[in-house]
């Protein structure tokens, strides 16, 4: 049964539909206010649904035991800034009940990670906030989770951070861990995501690979010249087309059709620079459905 939430008269989640597979890296969209973070606190148990039944990794949300099995990042956290890194992990590290013979090895290969390593034992006071965002980081991945969830866990990050996250995700998914990522930065979910959810208005309105949220893509951008020969008139034919920047817009066109094309271009005698495809990114897909009324 979908889940729902509402606060009194304010419905924040309305038939959530979710099925993420066992060991992908799941993407999770949604402007501010869509819902995104009172589902995420519904998966976890923080939060109980109005209505609906879930189960996250074969028991029911909320179940004691499987929250062992989930490490968490939350969008906003805070550590205690007197504390170093490595006695933050151990904090949390004894509040998921590692044994003490555990403990010292899961928190080096946390801090390993995350690249904290050599500054494990730095006060958390001393810590940039993409530091900071590496230490929330080597918390979620504490105890070896089956399922790691992550709110925005990239944005205090430069490129070089973003970078060794998205190779630390996709040593989890290597490894059968499932990954449930929450993120405004939609190129990075293009380049880790399996499969991706936008949610508008508490629904789940596309889900699917990139390729099924993205559609057929049909264009193509080309850079060509002939001397006394209409490119307009020779390409019309193939679908619409306009200009923009000195290139030839050819739209409303399969990718498919590009060798046709190029022949035709030959045929005319015309010289052919470039023929590029049109692809629509994630983000323009994004605005255009969770932008549209």
């Amino acid at each position: 049964m979908a889940l729902a939430k509402r606060y009194g008269t304010v419905t924040a989640l309305s038939d959530l539909t979710l099925r993420v597979e066992r060991g992908s890296i799941f993407g999770f969209l949604g402007a501010n206010g869509a819902g995104k973070t009172t589902a995420v606190k519904m998966l976890l148990g923080l939060v109980r649904p109005t209505s609906g039944t879930a189960q996250v990794l074969g028991a029911p949300i909320g179940d004691r035991e499987t929250r062992r099995r989930i490490g968490y990042l939350p969008e906003l956290f805070r550590y205690p800034e007197w504390l170093s890194a490595r006695e933050v992990l151990a904090f949390h590290a004894s509040l998921l009940g590692t044994s003490a013979a555990q403990r010292t090895p899961d928190i080096a290969r946390a801090l390993t990670a995350v690249g904290l390593s050599e500054r494990a034992d730095d006060r958390v006071a001393t810590y940039s906030k993409g530091m900071q965002q590496r230490l929330g980081l080597g918390v979620a991945l504490l105890g070896n989770p089956a399922l790691v969830v992550l709110d925005e866990p990239t944005s205090a990050l430069d490129p070089l951070g973003r970078y060794d996250v998205r190779a630390l995700l996709a040593g989890l998914r290597e490894r059968g861990t499932t990954v449930f990522l929450n993120s405004h930065l939609l190129t990075e979910v293009e380049l880790v995501c399996d499969r991706i959810a936008i949610v508008k208005s508490g629904r789940v309105i596309s889900s699917g690979t990139r390729e099924e949220i993205l559609g057929e893509q049909r264009g193509l951008r080309i850079r060509a010249r002939a001397d006394g020969v209409s490119l307009h008139a020779t390409l019309a034919s193939f679908g619409d087309v306009t200009e923009s920047n000195g290139a030839i817009v050819l739209r409303d066109v399969p990718h498919e059709r590009t060798p046709e094309i190029v022949a035709a271009l030959v045929a005319a005698r015309a010289r052919v620079y470039a023929v590029e495809p049109i692809v629509q990114t994630l983000e323009e897909r994004f605005i255009e459905l969770a932008g549209s009324p």
